[in-house]
């Protein structure tokens, strides 16, 4: 049992040192390409750090068969990702992080609503006779990855619309592209690396237990995977780049949702994944809706202030849907 604590310890360390590499690298990246820092969150950061919660959950399907573990962890992690937002809030200590943060972020959450939204419905759904487009994805699924591919199309379009005029000041002039991209591209394969091997710990230490499988995966598993995204963002916050951390964490739900819970249906057999999954996962899924909606009216409020001193309004409020959530999924007994 002790040995288990010490690799959870070492992937907590190798997490941190991976992590904070990644994000000044992006902010290269961003600068060689001129790629806003929503753009480089979505696209490189968002990509990298949601990896390790994909991979852990086709271990799940595939190997465990154990498709609760697999969508709870998926799903566990938008909501605990929704909750890091709280804490850049506090870290972030020249005034509310979200009205720092540029409005474009409401497209993403957006995006996170509507996906969360149709994932929850097919959970409800999966039993009718539309459950079925291949022998190897359903149609719900098809449905997910064609909105994430057409929902990121738009936020890119309207990215590059909007975008101002490069600067004339480089900060990264003496680095070469050759010297980004393979920084970033060693560092994530780092934390991709890392973040396999703490969902296997996590796993681990979750057999002893004695929980459901749907409430370990929405709450421990989520957790573990999700360190990557913590790390990732708070890195980012610390080189000033508030949207690049903001797009990382909105940027991992969306695709968590509209890319890995395809996925997962490809290795459940013929088995469609919302059929093998309990619809107990609509809680988790109504969380991360809720906690979307949250920092979208954070968003638009725009209140500068933080009212509450260390932090925003939003922050404990976020807080407080992702431990109510938490409560009726382990009064809902799942798994």
């Amino acid at each position: 049992m002790v040995l288990v604590w010490v690799k959870f310890l070492i992937c907590v360390l190798l997490v941190l040192l991976f992590g904070t590499r990644l994000s000044p690298y992006g902010d290269v990246i961003a600068e060689k390409t001129g790629l806003s820092g929503i753009w480089v969150g979505l696209l490189l950061l968002a990509v990298v750090t949601s990896l390790p919660e994909i991979i852990t959950g086709i271990s799940a399907v595939a190997v465990v068969n154990a498709p609760d573990l697999g969508v709870g962890t998926l799903l566990g992690s938008n909501a605990f990702n929704l909750s890091v937002i709280a804490v850049l809030d506090v870290v972030y200590r020249p005034g509310s992080l979200l009205a720092s943060a540029s409005p474009n972020h409401k497209l993403s959450a957006g995006l996170g609503i509507v996906l969360i939204a149709v994932a929850a419905g097919s959970l409800l759904l999966s039993s009718t006779a539309w459950d079925g487009a291949f022998s190897w994805l359903g149609i719900y699924s098809v449905v997910l990855v064609v909105l994430y591919l057409l929902g990121s199309r738009f936020i890119y379009q309207r990215e590059r619309a909007m975008a101002s005029s490069p600067t004339a000041v480089l900060r990264y002039e003496k680095i070469s592209p050759t010297r980004a991209y393979l920084s970033f591209g060693i560092s994530a394969i780092g934390i991709i690396g890392t973040g396999v091997w703490l969902a296997t710990v996590g796993e681990e230490i979750t057999a002893v237990t004695g929980l459901g499988s749907t409430f370990v995966g929405s709450l421990f598993l989520a957790l573990t995977t999700s360190l990557p995204e913590v790390v990732v963002a708070l890195a980012a916050l610390r080189l000033g780049a508030v949207d690049m951390a903001i797009a990382d964490v909105l940027g991992s739900n969306i695709f968590n949702i509209g890319f890995g819970i395809a996925c997962f249906d490809v290795f459940s057999g013929s088995t469609s994944i919302f059929a093998a999954a309990s619809p107990d996962h609509y809680i988790t899924a109504a969380v991360v809706a809720v906690m979307s909606l949250v920092v979208i009216i954070g968003l638009v409020l725009r209140a500068r202030r933080k009212p509450l001193v260390i932090m925003s309004w939003y922050a404990p409020v976020l807080l407080a849907v992702y431990v109510t959530g938490a409560y009726f999924l382990f009064r809902a007994g799942a798994g």
